[in-house]
């Protein structure tokens, strides 16, 4: 644990490079640099929240079922240390309703020729900006992390249904924000690679693989 850092991804990036071992975990009281998806920025008190970063060597065949498997793990954290029911939001999302409670961000790099990969996570503890989702006032973050630990190893080795039954995602309706077009239809399927199959109003089937998805509202 560091009191502050830049970024806890930035940090175990580099550690990766000069041999540190698998499932290395660091977690700060405060970054002044951490980074969400699209490049975004956000920082939060000294010690209200949990910001963790967790280094995998061993990384399977398809990459992105590392962040799946860590944003189950804290979805699960959440509702055993207060009770929280968190769903997951493709890509890389934790909600409560509506409001974002956590958000996951992986990283990776080559050393040696062998790949490792970062997954990060921010959970609202104690604080959380307007509009988003906390769990509550005195909550510790080093014991949402302990749970998350648990509960990360307590994961089957395919977590392909877990992940599928807790994303929220699936059968709402969803704007996808493409890097050259907005897409809109309803979330039908997600694919073991982490593709998200979207159903469009003209009956076409759009598998998105990288893309920031807004559920929407239904009239009615």
């Amino acid at each position: 644990m560091v009191e502050e850092t830049g970024s806890t991804n930035a940090d175990l990036l580099a550690a990766a490079v000069h041999g540190a071992p698998d499932r290395t975990v660091l977690v700060a009281r405060h970054q002044s640099a951490g980074r969400g998806r699209l490049d975004r920025t956000w920082e939060a008190p000294p010690g209200a929240n949990l910001l963790v970063s967790l280094l995998f060597n061993d990384v399977p065949s398809v990459p992105h079922v590392l962040t799946q498997r860590v944003a189950i793990a804290a979805a699960m954290a959440a509702d055993r240390v207060v009770g929280v029911q968190a769903q997951l939001k493709w890509p890389n999302d934790l909600l409560v309703g509506d409001a974002k409670l956590a958000g996951v961000l992986a990283q990776s790099t080559v050393h040696a020729g062998r790949l490792a990969v970062v997954v990060g996570i921010g959970v609202n503890c104690a604080w959380a900006p307007p509009g988003a989702a906390r769990l509550g006032d005195g909550v510790d973050p080093l014991g949402v992390l302990q749970a998350l630990l648990v509960a990360y190893d307590e994961l089957p080795a395919d977590v392909a249904e877990v992940y599928r039954s807790r994303l929220g995602t699936l059968g709402r309706a969803v704007r996808v924000e493409l890097a050259d077009e907005v897409l809109e239809g309803r979330a039908i399927d997600v694919e073991p690679d982490g593709r998200l199959l979207v159903l469009d109003a003209c009956g076409i089937t759009h598998r998105i693989d990288t893309g920031d998805v807004v559920h929407l509202r239904t009239q009615g």
